[in-house]
């Protein structure tokens, strides 16, 4: 199957002497900068009726025209158990399991959120990614909305982009900071590693506040909200301050020894095989009632026993 989609708008004066590509992606936010892009290559996105590179500056004041094919999308419809905690026509909210994946990607095409979606209702398919509008690393759990129609997808990724949507994680992290704080640093990709992210001069905005649950014998318990989300914000902010996430081998939450504790603490940490990040509170406004709503999710088992270890230690 396939849709048609036929959009237009004008570039207004604010979006002015930016790229082409970045300016249709602001315009149009219920499709990915990569599909966009892949539109002006194929003449499907014309800018007064002419073709542009992705690369060209516009003044403002021209009409961006979409003429475009959305086919199917390539992920195959799988039985993946999905814990879903809520569902009406709009959205749907899952409570994701630490070992799933959202997205296909290199070394995963099968098993992931996105093909246990379209299992679960095939309609979602016509919708870009799947009406996935955010996403949860792997290893991190916790709770993430799906979008059911096209228009609920614009609306949730406009709200996200105006930072309405509020987000609370729990984290355990390595060191102990003084007080609550917050970071305020942009981030982009490693410039070594690219599938790493870094906190870099000429990266995305980025703000993270974080407040202090509990201080261990040499760990801390977080509660952090964000008020953007980019990729890995939180780890990669955590491992900027000196604190990474237990267990986030990426950002520095190696294994260390805990000097003093007993042997059952201890392999409670070697054995934490996943950044210790959880989504425990989500909440935003539903874009049918216009009211809002919030979901919390209870910190997963496996964090809970980290926990309970690293307090037993404290004492």
């Amino acid at each position: 199957m396939e849709s048609q989609i036929h959009r237009q708008a004008i570039v207004p004066d604010v979006l002015a002497y930016k790229r082409l590509d970045q300016i249709a992606a602001e315009l149009f936010p219920e499709y990915s900068r990569s599909r966009i892009q892949g539109w002006i290559k194929g003449g499907q996105l014309l800018v007064d009726g002419g073709q542009r590179r992705s690369s060209e500056q516009l003044e403002g004041g021209e009409q961006i025209l979409i003429d475009a094919t959305l086919q199917d999308i390539e992920a195959v419809a799988e039985p993946v158990e999905l814990n879903i905690i809520y569902e009406d026509d709009e959205l749907l909210v899952i409570n994701k399991r630490s070992d799933l994946v959202v997205h296909l990607g290199p070394g995963n095409y099968s098993g992931t959120i996105l093909n246990g979606l379209l299992h679960h209702d095939r309609s979602l398919a016509l919708l870009p990614r799947g009406g996935i509008v955010h996403r949860l690393d792997k290893g991190t759990t916790g709770l993430m909305v799906v979008a059911k129609t096209l228009s609920s997808q614009t609306d949730l990724i406009d709200q996200l982009q105006k930072r309405t949507v509020k987000r609370i994680y729990e984290a355990v992290v390595h060191g102990k900071p003084e007080q609550p704080g917050k970071v305020d640093a942009p981030i982009g990709r490693h410039h070594a590693q690219r599938t790493r992210m870094a906190v870099r001069s000429n990266g995305k905005p980025a703000i993270t506040h974080y407040a202090i649950t509990n201080r261990f014998e040499a760990h801390s318990h977080l509660e952090l909200r964000l008020e953007s989300g980019r990729t890995h914000q939180i780890r990669v902010h955590m491992q900027h301050l000196g604190y990474p996430l237990v267990g986030d081998l990426t950002y520095g939450g190696h294994h260390r020894t805990l000097r003093g504790s007993s042997e059952s603490v201890q392999q409670v940490l070697d054995y934490f095989d996943r950044p210790a990040l959880h989504a425990k509170r989500l909440s935003l406004v539903h874009p049918g009632t216009g009211r809002e709503m919030t979901w919390r999710a209870e910190t997963p088992a496996d964090l809970v026993v980290l926990i309970d270890a690293l307090a037993s230690h404290a004492l």
